[in-house]
C-alpha cells in the first residue's frame, strides 16, 4: 500500500493546537509564565524511524515525529520556543495537554511557502 501524499490536504488528519510560551505580570509584582493557546491547525503526523539518534530517543521514552502543516502568516510565526498538542486528545483536568509535542525545527519544505515541516518530539519535558 502506498503511503498518503505528503502534501495532499487529505493527509492532514490531525488537529494540532499551537501554544506560545509567554511571561506576564500577575498583578502583584510577580511574573507569571506559561503556555497560551494561539491557534489550531490541521496537520499530518508521521513517526520518525530508522536513524541511530531516533532509535536512541525511543529507548529514552520519547518519540520524534515529522509534522506537516500548511504555511500561512500565523504558522510561519511559530518558533521552537512554542509547543503543540493534539487537540482531539484534549486536556487533563489540571489543564495540561494529554499529548504534547516540543518543536525542535521548522523547515519550509517546498521553498514556496506552501507547506511547513516541523520536527517535533513527544514525551520530552519542555
Amino acid at each position: 500500500m502506498k503511503p498518503p501524499n505528503r502534501s495532499g490536504s487529505g493527509a492532514l488528519n490531525r488537529l494540532i493546537t499551537f501554544q506560545e510560551y509567554t511571561e506576564g505580570d500577575d498583578g502583584y509584582g510577580g511574573i507569571v509564565t506559561g503556555y497560551v493557546d494561539r491557534f489550531t491547525e490541521p496537520a499530518r503526523m508521521q513517526p520518525r524511524t530508522g536513524t541511530e539518534s531516533v532509535q536512541a530517543s525511543r529507548l529514552a521514552g520519547v518519540q520524534p515525529y515529522s509534522m506537516t502543516i500548511r504555511s500561512s502568516e500565523r504558522t510561519r510565526a511559530v518558533t521552537p520556543s512554542w509547543r503543540a498538542y493534539d487537540a482531539r486528545a484534549g486536556l487533563r483536568p489540571d489543564g495540561q495537554p494529554v499529548r504534547s509535542f516540543n518543536i525542535k525545527t521548522i523547515v519550509n519544505i517546498d521553498e514556496r511557502n506552501a507547506w511547513l515541516e516541523l520536527m517535533v518530539v513527544e514525551g520530552q519535558a519542555g
